[in-house]
């Protein structure tokens, strides 16, 4: 049976390249090196308590409800049903309170009491038009946007370092506001006076406003699972347990696209490729902090001090803003820091299928030093139970089960996850503009049919599928010849 089109990487930029190549009526092979596809949007089971599903990186799916392909595709036909906690975000503080991201706006501002104003200014536009931006953003930077007078309002603005931004709430640095977008902004998994991490906060904090922090209904896999199912229906196929080493390892096809890391992509097209583009593949950046997971098996739910919390589908520990970036500050200077910065999904809260009986998943990472620096494994998970601890006592007493993922683990099951960079690469302001070439086409290679379409492509991570979407829409223009 012919090929056309060959991807490489069943995670979900892979998965959206091969459904956008196939709607058009191309025939796709998607070649996955693990035993199932899913990449980032796996599931896997608890080793210790029978039917617990742990979710092993994304769990919580702000961009994928919100995403310009994604909701484009009848995935609820196959499965994909998104479900909303009560309350998006918790940030618990000091005392015993948390403030709360909802998705009303108006309640979030109420809920911050002075800070709300601040936060009503850097939001309500963003959340109001977020369609419009996510269109405008969620692509390659270099190209004329679809709406350039709503990315001048919001995106611009968003090139700003979060410490700038925060420092404007009513409250400064030590209030709710403050704390609050300084936790959503460390999902930049950098130091807060980087330029950008405002807008990682300003995307994910009006995506949650918009469109919600929902998870899957079942755990993450029902979102590959969706689109894998999709695909086959049309006429597409993926075939796993194929590591491709070199293009002696790929079907003939007229195009190929590479949900891979730029380093792979390097060694995977060799000579083929010219020089200049060698050197800017193996020069990638990666993140030089890492992600530390531990899934936990809880019985009775965490018992957190802060009410808003127990009804929060995701949290951010770490306690105010300058401790927020003090901890990010260290893990990406490769220091491990004394009191990490967590993320934490409590996915039962919105998914009660999620339990077995009184038992509940969740999920908790740190952002630890990477590489040579990364910690002792006993030290980081000692820490991020010690936060979790801190913010709902008596919690270490309802422990079932505990498993540990480090970055070297990350890695190993990831070949993409380099040194256990979630991201896909460093946010710096070259790599921001050119991810990973300069140009309107960050997607096409200097091998005629050759393209990358991973999250270390614009607009970079997260579960939305655009990075290959945009990838595919490239490669379409080969395959239309």
């Amino acid at each position: 049976m012919r090929t056309d089109a060959v991807v490489v990487g069943a995670g979900p930029n892979g998965l959206a390249a091969a459904l956008t190549l196939a709607h058009e009526g191309f025939r796709v092979t998607v070649l996955e090196a693990a035993d199932e596809p899913g990449g980032g949007t796996r599931s896997f089971p608890d080793p210790v308590v029978d039917g617990l599903v742990h979710d092993h990186c994304a769990a919580v799916h702000p961009f994928g409800i919100g995403s310009p392909y994604l909701r484009t595709l009848p995935l609820d036909r196959y499965g994909l049903e998104w479900l909303h906690p009560e309350v998006a975000c918790a940030h618990p503080l000091d005392g015993g309170d948390a403030a709360l991201l909802h998705r009303d706006l108006d309640e979030t501002v109420a809920g911050l009491g002075a800070d709300g104003a601040w936060w009503r200014t850097l939001f309500a536009a963003p959340s109001r038009h977020f369609d419009a931006l996510a269109a405008s953003i969620l692509g390659p930077l270099v190209r004329f946007p679809r709406h350039p007078l709503v990315l001048a309002r919001g995106g611009l603005p968003s090139l700003a370092p979060a410490t700038l931004t925060a420092s404007r709430f009513a409250h400064g640095l030590d209030g709710p506001g403050a704390a609050l977008f300084g936790g959503v902004a460390a999902h930049a998994v950098a130091p807060l006076d980087t330029p950008g991490t405002t807008g990682v906060a300003t995307m994910l904090i009006a995506a949650g406003h918009a469109r919600g922090w929902p998870v899957a209904r079942g755990g993450s896999q029902s979102i590959w699972r969706a689109m894998v199912a999709l695909l086959e229906d049309l006429g597409g196929e993926v075939v796993t347990g194929v590591r491709v080493r070199s293009m002696r390892d790929v079907p003939r096809a007229r195009v190929v696209l590479f949900d891979t890391d730029p380093g792979q992509l390097a060694d995977v097209l060799g000579d083929a490729v010219d020089p200049g583009e060698q050197r800017r593949l193996r020069g990638w950046r990666h993140a030089t902090a890492a992600a530390f997971k531990v899934d936990l098996a809880v019985r009775g739910g965490v018992p957190w001090a802060a009410e808003g919390a127990r009804r929060a589908g995701t949290l951010h520990l770490g306690g105010t803003f300058g401790k927020v970036a003090a901890s990010e500050a260290a893990s990406s200077g490769g220091r491990m820091p004394e009191r990490p910065y967590v993320l934490v999904s409590q996915p039962a809260v919105a998914d009660p299928s999620r339990r077995v009986g009184d038992v509940e998943p969740v999920w908790a990472y740190a952002h630890v030093p990477g590489g040579s620096a990364a910690p002792d494994p006993t030290v980081a998970r000692d820490a991020i139970l010690g936060e979790l601890e801190r913010a709902a006592p008596g919690l270490a007493a309802r422990i079932v089960a505990t498993h540990v993922t480090t970055p070297s683990d990350f890695a190993a099951d990831n070949l993409n996850l380099v040194g256990g960079d979630i991201t896909g690469g460093a946010l710096t302001l070259r790599q921001l503009v050119a991810r990973p070439r300069f140009g309107p086409d960050p997607y096409a290679t200097s091998v005629p049919g050759a393209f990358l379409c991973s999250a270390s492509t614009a607009p970079g991570a997260g579960v939305h599928g655009m990075c290959g979407h945009h990838a595919a829409r490239s490669a379409l223009k080969v395959l239309t010849r």
